[in-house]
C-alpha cells in the first residue's frame, strides 16, 4: 500500500466581522500627527439565550464587549451622532496590534471599520428623532388608507 502525500491547499484570505450592538460610552475621536482622524469606541453585543438543560430555564448570556476604530471622514461624522448607548451595525475586519510597555508586551484585537452605520433616526440638526415619535414606537404613515 503506498503512503498518501498531503496535496498543499492555496488558501485565500477572509477577515470579515459585522456587529450589531450598542455603544458603551462616548466615542474617542482623536488626529494622528499627520492630521488623519480616528473614533474609536467599544460595542456591546448582546450575549443571547440559552435554555438550561438541568432547569429548562431561560437564561441570559453574558454581553460581549468589542474595541472598534473607523477612519478619516467617516470619524468625523460619527463623531457628532453617536453616544452612549446609540444603536450600531459595524462591519469591518479583524486587526492584532502589539506594543510595549515598561518592559511588558501587551497585545490587542481591535475592529477595523470599513462601514459603521448609526441605526437612531435623527433629524437634519442632528437633534431627536425624525418622525418625533417617542423612542420604540412605530413610525405613522399618513398615506396609508386605515381600514
Amino acid at each position: 500500500m503506498s503512503e498518501s502525500v498531503p496535496i498543499p491547499i492555496r488558501l485565500g484570505s477572509l477577515n470579515v466581522v459585522i456587529l450589531l450592538g450598542r455603544l458603551c460610552a462616548p466615542g474617542d475621536l482623536r488626529y494622528t500627527s499627520s492630521g488623519v482622524a480616528v473614533l474609536g469606541f467599544r460595542v456591546a453585543v448582546d450575549g443571547g439565550r440559552y435554555q438550561d438543560k438541568q432547569t429548562q430555564e431561560w437564561k441570559q448570556r453574558d454581553p460581549s464587549f468589542f474595541s472598534v476604530n473607523v477612519w478619516n471622514a467617516a470619524a468625523e461624522r460619527l463623531s457628532k451622532t453617536l453616544h452612549k448607548g446609540s444603536p450600531v451595525l459595524v462591519e469591518g475586519q479583524l486587526e492584532s496590534r502589539s506594543w510595549e510597555k515598561d518592559g511588558t508586551k501587551h497585545y490587542a484585537v481591535e475592529i477595523l471599520a470599513t462601514r459603521v452605520q448609526d441605526l437612531e433616526k435623527h433629524q437634519r440638526d442632528g437633534q431627536g428623532s425624525d418622525s418625533g415619535q417617542e423612542p420604540n414606537q412605530p413610525e405613522q404613515q399618513d398615506d396609508i388608507p386605515a381600514f
